[in-house]
């Protein structure tokens, strides 16, 4: 790769990395919980950014690299939505305080920035390494998704979390979800928070989904640039939509219970993924379906009462 081909990496990652840091020194140099109106109108700032640089290849490099853009966005943006709902779970198994998703996310974000470069620098090969990961997260998340629709106990302690247990073997973990430090110092050794832990899984997640969502993206597109952009487009404006969707999570009461329906449903579709491909365009339907029909009661039911 010469200079003329290196150029547009480096400065679409300077201006993404320039971004990142006007996000978390400015916009929220102070933690806080995101609500929903800010949330969309984050989400609308990334589409808005990504449409322009879409805009910028048309006039750069003609109509087709942008047609091409413009798909693969769509359809990584689109991919990218089981990513939400996995989210919400992690951060609610580990209990961290709503006030720290932003930075937890922010750090994911950089970790994606690399992973997803390695991925589509390797092509196919090194998410083929890994393929198997898909089957282990699917059986998860069914079970996951089925444990949420049963269970009642919201008071999981954070000291008896299995998963930090298991970590603490190897070093040692804070009970404290409240620190909103990654790891700190004492007697002499590094420990690691609950937030750090939470942010090895957000990005093991996104590892897991990108085994799906670029290959997908490669069938658009052989132009890794193109298939990069777009991949780091929509992972950016994911983190708002993110936020309005948990922030939704507190409005309707049995939205709880269409969760772990579209869990359950993602996971199922992981596992079958080697005999059978689900359309983008159903799987985006069966979580809307879901997701609306537990709206729907929730809202029912809530007229029902106040009545």
């Amino acid at each position: 790769m010469n200079w003329h081909n290196l150029l547009p990496w480096i400065l679409f990652n300077a201006a993404v990395i320039f971004l990142l840091w006007l996000d978390l020194t400015v916009l929220h140099k102070k933690s806080h919980e995101v609500k929903i109106r800010e949330a969309l109108w984050q989400s609308l700032l990334w589409v808005s950014l990504a449409l322009a640089f879409n805009a910028g290849l048309y006039f750069v490099k003609g109509p087709q690299p942008a047609l091409e853009f413009f798909t693969a966005y769509l359809l990584e943006k689109s991919l990218s939505i089981d990513n939400l709902f996995v989210f919400i779970i992690v951060f609610e198994y580990f209990r961290i305080p709503p006030r720290f998703y932003h930075r937890v996310l922010f750090w994911g974000i950089l970790g994606a920035l690399v992973m997803r470069a390695l991925f589509i620098l390797t092509g196919i090969w090194l998410i083929e390494q890994f393929h198997w990961l898909i089957y282990v997260f699917g059986a998860f998340l069914v079970y996951t998704g089925i444990k949420l629709a049963f269970s009642h106990d919201n008071e999981i302690k954070p000291d008896e979390n299995p998963i930090l247990k298991l970590i603490r073997k190897f070093f040692p973990v804070s009970a404290n979800v409240e620190d909103e430090r990654f790891t700190f110092k004492s007697g002499g050794r590094t420990h690691l928070t609950p937030a750090f832990v939470c942010l090895i899984f957000i990005n093991i997640i996104d590892l897991v989904f990108a085994m799906d969502s670029i290959p997908a993206v490669m069938a658009v597109s052989r132009d890794p640039f193109i298939v990069y952009t777009s991949n780091i487009f929509a992972i950016l404006g994911l983190r708002a939509l993110f936020f309005a969707i948990s922030g939704l999570m507190k409005m309707f009461e049995y939205l709880n219970y269409g969760l772990s329906a579209v869990l359950v449903f993602i996971g199922a579709k992981m596992l079958a993924s080697h005999y059978y491909h689900i359309p983008i365009g159903l799987s985006l339907g069966v979580v809307a379906g879901l997701l609306g029909v537990s709206i729907l009661v929730s809202v029912l039911h809530k007229t029902s009462d106040e009545k």
